[in-house]
């Protein structure tokens, strides 16, 4: 029985990953995890229970490469976990060609230095799978960074940010937009929990505007946009904007386009390009993204679609930063 979901059209790659760093096969990689005491397929599942088999299989492979290499720093361990993730990527896909598994284990990388210090899911709030990977980075990426990172959840609608954030412990911020001074007030602060999740701040904009105030008050320095409910309406948009407010002030951000790819038209002017149509939201991301990467940012079936894993892209963050976290205190 295969081992996980497109094992035959995976496991050639794999291998010869595995292979370049002297580990034979998938059972080595196991068994090297296992030496060093961290389990990645569980820390995967338990991000995102509904993850595929090949998603948690892909940090086992990961993880032993980052250990094979004598990462001994989170950061250098994303960046090698990253390799692990590209092998799963199926030849010939969408995946492949947007070199998506790297581009995660760089985007954790990021959030592991101390020079990233605010970090957006954009629309997040409409997603309990971005929520499952502010989780993950909550958890894990302060016990390695010297100055915490600061995560904040921003999308449409303040109802939806406070249901959210009552759901999984967040801190709730409401705030008001004065449409005349394009000042942003904070109105109130209602954290839910106690501990790692009520550091996880969850914001509900009215519209863009507002949505680029609050970027700007965080002072967010990389984000991830998703294909939720409103990418066209709100997370595209809010990124593209606050992305030129941050060129002519000279800020640094980097933008990243989750979702895309095949199945996500909203526009019937491409339906006919079949295959090749990569739809309107997969076109506004290329626009403001630096990286963009494949499927939605919460659906795995999506995901895998793309060539890729059977993993959301937003938890697919936190799966990231959680595993390279534990290769980091396993190896000291």
């Amino acid at each position: 029985m295969a081992l996980f979901e497109s094992y035959d059209r995976r496991i050639n790659q794999i291998n010869a990953v595995l292979n370049s760093y002297g580990i034979k096969d998938i059972d080595e990689a196991k068994a090297i995890c296992d030496a060093k005491g961290i389990d990645p397929y569980k820390m995967c599942k338990e991000i995102q229970p509904i993850a595929f088999e090949n998603a948690a299989w892909a940090y086992v492979v990961g993880a032993a490469i980052a250990i094979k290499k004598g990462c001994t720093k989170a950061a250098e361990a994303a960046e090698a976990i990253g390799e692990g993730l590209q092998s799963f990527c199926i030849p010939g896909s969408v995946a492949a060609d947007r070199k998506v598994g790297l581009g995660h284990g760089n985007l954790a990388a990021m959030l592991l230095r101390e020079d990233t210090k605010c970090f957006a899911f954009l629309a997040g709030h409409e997603s309990f799978a971005a929520a499952e990977g502010a989780i993950g980075i909550a958890k894990s990426a302060n016990k390695v960074r010297k100055q915490p990172l600061q995560v904040i959840l921003n999308g449409l609608g303040k109802d939806a940010a406070m249901i959210i954030s009552r759901i999984n412990g967040f801190t709730y911020v409401q705030t008001e937009f004065d449409y005349y001074t394009g000042e942003l007030k904070i109105v109130r602060e209602k954290a839910y929990s106690k501990g790692e999740r009520a550091q996880v701040r969850c914001y509900g904009a009215d519209d863009v505007r507002e949505g680029v105030a609050i970027m700007r008050h965080e002072g967010v320095d990389v984000s991830i946009t998703g294909n939720s409910t409103n990418p066209t309406r709100f997370q595209h948009p809010v990124a593209g904007t606050y992305k030129k407010e941050c060129m002519e002030t000279g800020k640094e951000y980097f933008s990243v386009a989750s979702g895309g790819g095949t199945g996500r038209t909203l526009h019937p002017d491409n339906m006919a390009a079949g295959p090749a149509s990569y739809g309107f939201t997969d076109t506004l991301g290329r626009m403001h993204g630096d990286a963009q990467f494949a499927g939605s940012s919460s659906v795995p079936a999506h995901v895998e679609m793309m060539g890729f894993l059977g993993m959301g892209n937003n938890p697919m963050v936190g799966a990231t930063v959680a595993v390279a976290v534990a290769i980091e205190e396993a190896m000291k």
